[in-house]
Parts: C-alpha cells; sequence; structure tokens
C-alpha cells in the first residue's frame, strides 16, 4: 500500500490536448488565486481508485488557480488499486493527516470518506446518483460536508445502448458486467434494463463481485449468447479493463464503456462524461472551500461535456464498418 507523496508528472496524452495543457498551464502558472493566505501550505488529501489521465485535469485545475506544490500546496494520495474494501482504512488515514479537503473519486471513495469524517469538507470529483444514495440531500443544496461533481446526465443510459446498435445494428442481446454489491450499479442496472425495449435491445446480467470473478463472469457472458457487451465503470472493472476488452475483442462482441481507459486497452467505444474535465471542475470546488465557502452550499454539478471515443483497429478486427457519420460524431477517433 503506498504511503508517499506523488511527484506530479504528466501521463501519456494526445499531442493536442497537451499542447492545450501546456499553453494553459505556461499563462495560468503565475497567477495566485485571490484570497489565498499569504504563506499558508494548504494540505489536501486525495483518495481514489488508481492514478489514472483524468488526475492530471485535476492538478492542471489547481496550477490554474494558482495552487503549486511545496509553495502554496501539500498533496497526500491514496489509491485502493481495484480493491474498494480498502478505501475506509485510506480515508482514515488522510483524516488523521488532518487535510484542508478531502477529494474523493468514485462513490465508494466518497462514502469511505463521510465516515471517516463529518468535519473536512469532501469533494467529489464523479458520483453516481449521489442525491439518490444520501451522499448529499439534493443536488442544489448538499447540506453536509460533501459536494462536487456527478457524472450521471439525463438518458446517458439508453443512448450507450443507441451506440451499440448503430455500430452494430444486428444487435439484440447485450451482457451487462456489474458489481451488485455497489450501492449505485443497481439503479445503472435498472435504468439500462428501463431504457433497453426503446433500442429492442434485451439486457443481460453478468455478475463481477471481485478482481478473482472475472473468469466466472466471461464464461456467463459466453453460455448466454450475447451479441454485445457493457461494462460499468467501477473500481474492479477498472482494474480488469484490459482482460474484459481483450475477452471482447476475442469473442467477436462489439462493446461500450463508461470511460475511455478502456477504449485504450482495446475495447471498441466509451460515451461518457469527459473525466478529465470533471476532475479539473473539481479544483474550483477546493478553491471555494479554501476561501472559506461551506460545502453544504455549493450545488452538484452534473455532466454537460460528453465525450464519444472508437477504436478503429477494433472495429476492423470484428469486421465492423463504423457508419461516416457516428465517426464525424467522435471527440477521438483510435487507429
Amino acid at each position: 500500500m503506498a504511503h508517499r507523496r506523488e511527484q506530479i508528472c504528466l501521463p501519456q496524452m494526445p499531442r493536442r490536448s497537451f499542447l492545450a495543457i501546456t499553453a494553459g498551464g505556461l499563462l495560468a502558472a503565475p497567477l495566485v488565486a485571490e484570497g489565498q493566505q499569504a504563506g499558508r501550505v494548504y494540505r489536501i488529501g486525495v483518495l481514489g481508485n488508481e492514478n489514472n489521465p483524468p488526475w492530471e485535469g485535476f492538478r492542471q485545475g489547481l496550477r490554474d488557480l494558482g495552487y503549486v506544490e511545496v509553495r502554496n500546496l501539500s498533496m497526500e494520495w491514496r489509491w485502493s488499486e481495484g480493491k474498494p474494501d480498502r478505501l475506509p482504512v485510506l480515508a482514515k488515514e488522510l483524516v488523521t493527516l488532518r487535510p484542508d479537503v478531502i477529494v474523493a473519486s468514485g462513490t465508494q471513495a466518497v462514502r469511505a470518506a463521510m465516515e471517516a469524517t463529518s468535519a473536512i469538507p469532501i469533494v467529489m470529483t464523479t458520483s453516481s446518483y449521489p442525491e439518490k444514495i444520501g451522499l448529499v440531500k439534493s443536488l442544489s443544496r448538499p447540506g453536509g460536508n460533501v459536494t462536487g461533481l456527478s457524472n450521471v446526465g439525463p438518458e446517458l443510459s439508453g443512448k450507450k445502448l443507441e451506440l451499440l446498435k448503430e455500430i452494430a445494428p444486428k444487435v439484440s442481446r447485450v451482457a451487462v458486467l456489474w458489481n451488485p454489491a455497489s450501492t449505485v450499479e443497481p439503479l445503472a442496472l435498472q435504468e439500462l434494463m428501463t431504457a433497453a425495449p426503446a433500442v429492442s435491445v434485451e439486457i443481460q446480467s453478468v455478475e463481477v463481485r471481485s478482481p478473482d470473478a472475472f473468469s466466472a463472469a466471461f464464461a456467463a457472458v459466453s453460455s448466454s449468447r450475447v451479441h454485445a457487451m457493457l461494462a460499468l465503470g467501477n473500481p474492479i472493472n477498472f482494474k480488469g479493463r484490459q482482460l474484459i476488452a481483450d475477452f471482447a475483442l476475442r469473442n467477436r462482441l462489439p462493446s461500450i464503456y463508461d470511460e475511455r481507459l478502456f477504449v485504450d486497452a482495446g475495447g471498441l467505444m466509451s460515451y461518457a462524461p469527459s473525466f478529465t474535465d470533471s476532475f479539473r471542475r473539481a479544483a474550483t470546488y477546493v478553491d471555494k472551500i479554501l476561501k472559506g465557502a461551506n460545502p453544504a452550499d455549493l450545488p452538484i454539478e452534473q455532466p454537460t461535456k460528453f465525450e464519444l471515443v472508437i477504436n478503429l483497429k477494433t472495429a476492423k478486427a470484428l469486421g465492423l464498418t463504423i457508419p461516416p457519420s457516428l465517426l464525424q460524431r467522435a471527440d477521438q477517433v483510435i487507429e
């Protein structure tokens, strides 16, 4: 278990994105956020699954607001590495360090942080249905020590099924890999099942409760004679994204995901909020809280920017021809 401060480094990203971030950093770096106390070094605790590329959006957001490590910022990072049962212990470790703010990514991380403290402000980079599962009282007025961003938008589930049908019109049965132990995934599965009849699709539930459950899950998918696969974005699936993408390709199953990291691993496509943008926006919540704002009064933001990413190499391997109209709508095409 990593108990170290992490040095900021840029992950691999497209050159165009790198240039844009670099340019923004050069322009913003000299600026110091208005209202910061002179000589004060703020401490931020981070709790999440793994150090993946969207976290660079958070780091850049902080830099844009004038927060620079060593000069006026100290960061403490804790990663569960695909094992959500570690989150409560990691959250307690962060609380003992008395950070000014805890930034938590994902519903399970947010809940672990909430159980560890009711006094330290908590900023969510992503969380599903926070108002429905008791993380906040409402989106407009959270009412506690938690605020930030939700990663669920209207009609998102139906849109993913529509995209599958558009890229593979013969699909009529879709396996959904999900974790029933999650507090939010039953809600996500129900949304998919509600949206499925409108696009003439049947949902096949396939449970994945732990990282060692993939073999049984893949056997269930193979025996169910499905035509496509959808994996919900949770820590277990993130950890096993290469296994999932390889299985889908090996079994010639078109697949769609909640996060582009699956597409980078060889999955067919993803449709989801821009997590880099969401993490960047989370930095603005941290800034407001450090300047004295009460998280109870900061409304939860829902996603407004969505990204469609298509792996053209995988499409060709599956024998699929991507409609030109869909390629034009894609935010990124991996070749």
